[in-house]
């Protein structure tokens, strides 16, 4: 046996088997005028490659190509076909064909999701300030969110004027929301917290709240280092809530918003049977179902009923806030109505009037659980929540107030603690008595 052929040679003269005389190779960069000699007249078979060369060389070893060694059967796996001596395909090369196709379905698939989702990729980096692979990424992740392991989540929604030019003021939070989600309930509940709440901003001194977040020298361990961590500092402070997330929001990501889920539905319940009417604001509507789309929900958001000749509103700023709620649930409503969630290209619109007027601590990857933590909850029965005021006796359950009406020292007109400036400890009983109440429902 040739150990080096695998194959059998016989002796022309006794017919026993004998080894083949060992050949020296031949060094051709020594003396390349000699040529090898051999003894017999059987040709050599090409050099099989070691596995990781042939691999690099994108070679097949040479049991798998249209080889065969004179006086040998063909390999069993390869037969003559039709045309006289055209192998088929071997196993492994219609394998890689099956795989190439599968790539090509595959690279199109990719494409046309590519295209779909580019606008959407996009405008996600600008809100949650990311790249393409950590877009990838935040697919994957599933780290909890702050709160979640105490079983509640709360984020501060707040809107300002920001993108309002020659507005005065367009830093102060107008609107100001706290979004609680218990995560094991799965339910929800908004509660409104007054603009015009009169509290001790550190460094600032006694101011309406609203005007915490135009203050940018904020240095609080633990809390986002601009105007907005100043205002969750002071809400959690002195109203007992704990802050985990936050969003700002100008005029236009409120107004786009609407637009982008293809306008709201919201049922007016003004006490004058003529309904809202505000100049201010360019606001007039109806009692009863109304469908608004981004311009008047703004419209509607912003008013407070402070024009002349406006009705509609008997509690001032109180109404303002009630709308407000009203007008977020609606929109994240109608979202979930339509399938956002779902369809990439409606998130991308949705992202769309975020992505430049929108100041956000959630990354993508809080996001994501956050979807994941709400699919369960019930949006038609997400609570809407205010303090007791003098105003609002009457209204929501509110029977005992717990806000009152108070004129600051330079005339402003604000609102304070019923039991007086700094005794924040009714307020923190409401926030408390919530909670109480929503890990209750079954």
């Amino acid at each position: 046996m040739d150990r080096k052929t695998n194959r059998v040679r016989f002796n022309s003269v006794d017919g026993f088997t004998r080894p083949s005389p060992r050949r020296r190779p031949v060094n051709r960069l020594k003396d390349s005028s000699r040529t090898p000699v051999f003894t017999d007249n059987i040709p050599s078979m090409p050099k099989k490659p070691r596995l990781d060369q042939a691999r690099a060389s994108n070679i097949q070893p040479p049991s798998l190509l249209n080889t065969t060694i004179p006086g040998t059967a063909p390999p069993p796996n390869l037969s003559r076909g039709r045309d006289g001596g055209k192998k088929k395909l071997s196993r492994l090369v219609k394998r890689r064909l099956a795989a190439c196709s599968v790539m090509l379905v595959l690279l199109l698939l990719l494409g046309i999701g590519g295209f779909l989702g580019s606008r959407l990729v996009g405008t996600l980096d600008k809100v949650f300030h990311g790249n393409i692979l950590g877009d990838i990424g935040a697919a994957f992740d599933d780290t909890p969110l702050k709160g979640e392991s105490n079983g509640r989540v709360n984020i501060l929604l707040a809107g300002d004027s920001s993108d309002q030019i020659g507005h005065g003021g367009a830093d102060l939070t107008d609107s100001i929301l706290l979004l609680s989600i218990d995560t094991q309930n799965h339910t929800a509940f908004l509660l409104s917290i007054p603009r015009d709440f009169w509290v001790d901003i550190p460094g600032v001194g006694y101011e309406k709240i609203n005007a915490a977040n135009d203050n940018e020298g904020t240095n609080f361990p633990g809390y986002p280092q601009n105007g907005m961590g100043q205002l969750e500092h002071v809400i959690t402070t002195d109203l007992g809530i704990p802050i985990d997330y936050y969003a700002l929001s100008d005029y236009g990501a409120f107004q786009d918003a609407v637009n982008a889920v293809g306008g709201v539905r919201v049922d007016i319940q003004s006490p004058d049977p003529r309904g809202l009417y505000d100049p201010n604001t360019n606001l007039d509507l109806p009692n009863g179902w109304v469908s608004l789309n981004g311009q008047q929900a703004l419209n509607l958001a912003r008013a407070r009923g402070d024009g002349y000749g406006s009705y509609g509103f008997p509690d001032s700023d109180f109404d303002r806030t009630e709308h407000q709620r009203q007008l977020f649930t609606a929109i994240v409503q109608k979202a979930q109505t339509l399938g956002f969630l779902d369809n990439p290209v409606k998130i991308s619109d949705l992202f769309s009037a975020f992505s430049n007027n929108v100041e956000t601590d959630l990354s993508l990857e809080n996001v994501l659980r956050l979807v994941q933590l709400t699919k369960g909850v019930n949006l038609s029965n997400i609570q809407s929540h205010s303090y007791c005021s003098s105003l609002t006796v009457g209204q929501d359950g509110c029977t005992t107030p717990i806000l009152t009406d108070y004129t600051a020292p330079n005339g402003e007109e604000a609102i304070i603690p019923k039991a007086g400036i700094g005794n924040y400890e009714q307020l923190q009983q409401y926030y408390d008595q919530l909670i109480a109440n929503q890990s209750n429902q079954q």
